[in-house]
Formats: C-alpha cells, structure tokens, sequence
C-alpha cells in the first residue's frame, strides 16, 4: 500500500494535469510572458512529472522483488549457523577452531561474548517481505545488518572448510551446501543493493522534477495561479476555476 506522502505526490501531478487544463481552456485568455507557465513547458513538466512516478513505481516493485528472496533465503542463517556449530563441536577440530567458530556464531546471532553488559539487537532481517523502506537512514541500517551476516557466515563457511574432519552426513550441513548458499546468499544481496540504488535515484528524480525551487511542479503551479489570478477580471473571473486546486510539498 501506497504511504500517505506517496500518494501526496500522484495527487500533486494529477491536480498540476487539471490545472493545465483549466489554463488551456481560458484560450487567448491564458497569455503569460514567462516561458515557463506557458502552456508547452507545462506540458512538457507534467509529461517529466507522470515519468518520474511512474519510473519511481517501476523501482520500488524491482526493490520489493530483491528484497524478498533476500529475506527468505538469509531468514534461516542463525538457526543454521548453530547447526554448523555443533556439528563441527562433533568433529575432532580443535578447542581453538570451535572457539573461532562459535565467535563468528555469536556475530552472526547478534550477542555479545560477555553478558555483563545487555546484548545488542539481533542484525538481521530489518525489513520484512514486501517492505519499502521511508528513508536512506533505513535502507543503510538494514544493508549493514546484512552485509554482516554475509560477511561472518563466509568467515565460518571459510572456518568449517579448513577442518580435514568436519564432514556431516547432513546434506545442508556439508561444505559444498554451504559454499553454494554462501554464494547465492552474495548474489540475493547484491541485487538488493542495485535495486536500492535504483530506488534512491528514482525518488532523487521525482523529488527534483515536482519539489525543485522555481522550476519544480510544485513551485511552477503556484506561479501559473498567481499569473491566472493577475490576469483574473470581473467580466472574466477565470481565478475562482483554479484557485480550489490544490498541491502539497512533503517535508
């Protein structure tokens, strides 16, 4: 579902459409000096202005279909990675090694080695299936937990490897199941990543062409009402058809 300021902003670009319409149907009547609320430029702003949305639209479905093999794949990691543990615990691996190992698990649970002090939150999974993160603060926090977990679990994948006697029967468990996880685990973040990059440069856009100061959407149909409202007579009240049209800036 759409969030309130998303939708603000379709609202803003199907009212700018109105407005434009409202302008070409006062004819002749309709004759600013400033080239850009004549009625070609608005075109030409509000066609800029149904591509941007419908781009930021198409960018955040791609980000929404990364995200949820992304989740659904690493959603098992920490119950896994304890497996390893003691699968490993079963071999004849050093003390030293099973003491590596359970470090990286601990990293990979999201606890600290000591409890003197409370554990920090657990990194993973941030976002659910479906989620569109608000902000750029969101997106970071959530790809950092990730790339933590990805990094630690190739350091315990890379750690189990290493020990010539940790070779489970468990098929999930076996070393090569692990290598090709880790991998596929790689790739799902890393379309993440692309696909948020998409998002931010989509909404970077969209933000420009409707919010930019003097040449943005928004600022441009105030500028258009102020020139109808100039031009507004009592014989030809043509202000009292626009000036009920609203448009909203996000903060």
């Amino acid at each position: 579902m759409a969030s309130t300021s998303e939708t603000g902003h379709t609202i803003n670009v199907a009212h700018f459409e109105t407005l434009i319409s409202r302008c070409a149907g006062f004819g002749t009547d309709y004759n600013p000096s400033k080239t850009e609320i004549k009625l070609p430029a608005l075109g030409t702003l509000l066609t800029s202005s149904q591509t941007a949305l419908t781009n930021l639209t198409t960018a955040e479905t791609a980000y929404i279909n990364a995200v949820n093999p992304r989740y659904i794949i690493f959603h098992p990691l920490k119950p896994l990675s304890t497996r390893i543990i003691n699968a490993l615990a079963a071999t004849d691996a050093t003390p030293e090694l099973i003491k590596d190992a359970k470090t990286l698990n601990r990293k990979i649970q999201g606890k600290r080695a000591s409890q003197k002090t409370p554990p920090v939150q657990p990194p993973a999974i941030p976002l659910p299936p479906g989620t569109i993160p608000p902000s750029t603060t969101q997106i970071s926090v959530s790809q950092q937990s990730y790339d933590s977990l990805l990094k630690n679990f190739n350091k315990l994948v890379d750690l189990v490897s290493s020990e010539a006697t940790y070779t489970p029967n468990e098929t999930e468990l076996k070393v090569l199941a692990l290598t090709n996880l880790a991998t596929d685990l790689a790739i799902k973040n890393t379309a993440v990543i692309n696909a948020t990059t998409d998002l931010l440069n989509a909404r970077a856009v969209r933000t420009k062409t409707l919010y930019l100061d003097k040449t943005g959407l928004f600022d441009i149909a105030a500028q258009v009402k102020k020139y109808v409202k100039s031009a507004s007579t009592a014989s030809n009240p043509m202000f009292n058809q626009v000036k009920g049209i609203k448009f909203t800036k996000s903060r």
